[in-house]
């Protein structure tokens, strides 16, 4: 306030002050006799008082208020010589009191009462996590307001992965949404521990062998040497599982071709077969194929795209990619060269408009650009690639030391932007048989060898941080998340490990190699694939999908939750 404003202040608290003593001074004497004693004064709030009036009195002289260490020094001293309160003091000391109240609410105003424009709030309060939030959130009434802001728990649901689909109109409070996504999460946590859940038995094909296997967010598909092609929904049990058909001519039972290789995605499913056909089928559409393509000699490797229409194949020495174009017709994307026979291909998830490729053939690795011809990524004559995998950014292959200065095998992982080696992880005796680099934690890789070991690499140090002897031959399949690996071995055992504890949860034993493996938060999905494709006994060939998602009661009964669909028995196999 200007100077004016507060000599008028001044002198009307002043008036206000003299008419309250005139006041007292007009009351009659009988009115005091007749008044209760008041009881004394306690020393310490009239001493306090005192030092209030010492206060006041400055402020209305205009000597402006003293600082904290001169007020607490004259407060100190006021209490060591000021007698006690008077009597008619009373009112002035409420007075003064208020006067001291609100020089202090208008001098030290706290952090939360200041008035923010709400949108400036939600943006400082958008860097707290859940605990933080709780806190503020008990500070004042304003700070509970923007503290429990749905913008501020859609994103923390979000940035914790839960419901990633899902828009912030869909949930009303979405703070109680992420406490029952986190208590989902440490029930499934848990269930995964104890193995607790049902184990079904997907039902195949009688007189059939099973030849590959593949699966994407729990559909799975199945091709046999039959040439039958089969899809299971494993998410809805009462989903039953269709044949997709093929197009070939009604002849006798059984001279249809193996099937060689399987392949599933949210929309697409493909099949390989033995004969150099490709049959590709719209999951959306019907069970009968939308394309169909035809290779020369036999199909080596297959690949489809997670995210989009991208189909790849390897026969003899080329490399085809194949896409629908704008009108939804099939047409050869690229088609690629390569000097040997393609072992493993896989295709590079997030490219854009191009798709990329990934492909090895004995010791060359190379690097198929839809708009570039074929580029060699890697080449050592006589090491041999084991193994492959690929990411958005990276790609990494085992590597077979052969020849007179044994180095030891190894698992380089390149960039695949600088088309340069970035590390070099590993020095086992055995070959590297499995690889998992997309599904893995970031910076972090697991990889599974012939020397029966599971080993996590750290991709910052190039270092190996953990090793497990987890089985008793080879690994066959590996997979990991934040906290747990889940292997599969050639004897037919699938292992699961804490790897944060270094400790062995439980296994599950079959007869036949884990040739497929995958997991999710609440389901497990197995293939035990037979070496020879020659039919035996129906019951020992199939795959099995293991389900985390429900506690246990007594008896080892399934206990549902409320609002889940219940599970079926085991489907019975056929004989």
């Amino acid at each position: 306030m200007d100077d004016h404003s507060l000599d008028e202040f001044r002198r009307r608290w002043q008036e206000e002050l003299a008419q309250a003593q005139a006041q007292r001074k007009r009351r009659r004497p009988e009115a005091a006799e007749r008044r209760p004693r008041r009881p004394e004064v306690v020393p310490g709030r009239g001493e306090q008082a005192s030092g209030y009036l010492a206060l006041a009195q400055g402020l209305l002289e205009g000597a402006g208020r003293p600082p904290a260490a001169r007020a607490a020094r004259q407060d100190a001293a006021s209490r060591s010589r000021s007698p006690p309160a008077r009597e008619g003091a009373g009112g002035g000391e409420q007075l003064v009191d208020q006067l001291i109240r609100d020089l202090n609410e208008m001098d030290d105003v706290p952090f939360f009462d200041i008035q923010l424009p709400y949108e400036l709030a939600i943006n400082i309060f958008q860097y707290l996590d859940r605990k933080d939030l709780g806190r503020c959130a008990q500070v004042s009434k304003t700070w509970k307001v923007i503290a429990e802001d749905e913008v501020l728990w859609y994103r923390l649901c979000q940035q914790e992965g839960h419901l990633p689909e899902s828009s912030i109109s869909d949930y009303s409070c979405w703070k109680l949404i992420l406490q029952e996504c986190r208590a989902k999460e440490h029930m499934l946590r848990t269930n995964w521990k104890n193995r607790k859940g049902a184990v079904s038995e997907l039902e195949h094909i009688p007189d059939a062998v099973l030849c590959d296997v593949h699966s994407h967010d729990g559909v799975v598909i199945a091709g046999y040497t039959s040439g039958d092609v089969r899809v299971w929904d494993t998410r809805t049990w009462d989903y039953i599982a269709p044949f997709l058909e093929s197009e070939y001519e009604e002849d006798e039972p059984g001279m249809q071709p193996y099937v060689s290789f399987v392949r599933i995605n949210s929309s697409l499913a493909v099949a390989a077969y033995e004969d150099g056909f490709l049959n590709i089928w719209d999951l959306r559409t019907g069970k009968y194929p939308i394309h169909r393509f035809e290779h020369d000699a036999r199909i080596q490797a297959l690949a489809l795209s997670q995210e989009d229409a991208t189909v790849a194949t390897a026969s003899a020495f080329d490399v085809v990619m194949l896409c629908p174009n704008e009108e939804g017709y099939w047409q050869i994307a690229a088609e690629f060269e390569v000097q040997k026979l393609v072992d493993y291909l896989e295709i590079v998830p997030d490219t854009g408009r191009y798709p990329v490729a990934v492909a090895t053939a004995g010791d060359l690795v190379y690097l198929l650009k839809a708009e570039d011809s074929a580029r060699t990524l890697h080449y050592v004559y006589g090491q041999p690639v084991t193994c492959l995998d690929v990411s958005s950014n990276q790609a990494a292959f085992g590597v077979k030391s052969l020849g007179w200065v044994y180095e030891g095998n190894k698992i380089l992982v390149y960039s695949l932007e600088a088309e340069r080696c970035l590390s070099k992880l590993g020095n086992a005796l055995g070959d590297f048989t499995c690889v998992n680099l997309r599904d893995s934690p970031p910076n972090l890789m697991v990889s599974g060898n012939m020397d029966r070991r599971v080993r996590i690499h750290d991709l910052r140090t190039d270092k190996i941080t953990l090793s497990l002897s987890a089985h008793q031959l080879g690994v066959s399949a590996v997979q990991m998340d934040d906290w747990k690996i889940v292997s599969g071995g050639e004897e037919g055992l699938v292992s699961v490990w804490d790897y944060r504890m270094n400790q062995k949860l439980w296994e599950v034993h079959s007869r036949h190699p884990v040739r497929h493996l995958s997991f999710n938060s609440h389901s497990l999905i197995t293939a035990n694939v037979p070496y020879e494709r020659v039919v035996r006994s129906a019951d020992l060939d199939g795959f099995s999908t293991h389900r985390r998602p429900h506690p246990t009661g007594p008896g080892g009964s399934p206990l549902h939750l409320p609002g889940q669909p219940k599970d079926p028995p085991p489907h019975p196999v056929k004989r």
